[in-house]
């Protein structure tokens, strides 16, 4: 016969009953786990897939001016935007910076940990102050790895994200682009 389990009081609110540690760990994950499911990216996943997800990812937070991440970084991570605006940048010789997209509530940023060389091609950095979801890239490429069919919901919900953003620097390129430059 087994040992009964250890259980660890937890503090509680008056008139409310202490939780067993087990019990207030998926009790705090509970809102995490909503706030994922909440997110346009993640609609119609199955409720494990959204439980790997809450698995590998916590809240973070920027402040205005903060970098993200910077473009050649390892791409061990993505973001899911709740608030805040985010702009993509690119160094671009004798132009300095360029902002590619500027991405808002509900948008994802850092697709390239799912993509071999795994580096990531932008700079982000926060706009203003930005709530975001983090998720560890490089434990969520393993899940994939295991459960094809979570691969497969991830890798079409980035290839969309992957053609807007192909089409947003089009479109920048060609605001940037002298158009005596076009006629040649």
């Amino acid at each position: 016969m087994n040992p009964p389990a250890a259980t660890v009081a937890l503090p509680s609110l008056p008139g409310e009953s202490a939780l067993s540690a087990p019990e207030a760990d998926k009790a705090l994950l509970q809102p995490l786990y909503a706030l994922i499911a909440e997110q346009p990216f993640f609609k119609g996943l199955k409720a494990a897939h959204l439980q790997l997800l809450t698995d590998s990812a916590f809240e973070r937070r920027f402040e205005k001016g903060q970098m993200i991440f910077n473009e050649g970084s390892p791409a061990n991570r993505f973001f899911v935007i709740l608030e805040g605006k985010v702009a993509l940048e690119s160094e671009v010789k004798e132009r300095g910076t360029l902002i590619i997209q500027t991405l808002g509530p509900g948008d994802d940023l850092g697709w390239s940990w799912l993509f071999p060389p795994y580096s990531l091609h932008f700079s982000a950095r926060a706009v203003e102050p930005t709530r975001t979801i983090f998720f560890f890239g490089i434990r969520l490429r393993e899940q994939c790895a295991q459960d094809h069919e979570l691969g497969y919901q991830l890798m079409t919900r980035i290839a969309e994200v992957t053609t807007r953003c192909i089409r947003s620097m089009q479109q920048r390129l060609m605001e940037c682009t002298d158009p005596d430059k076009l006629q040649q």
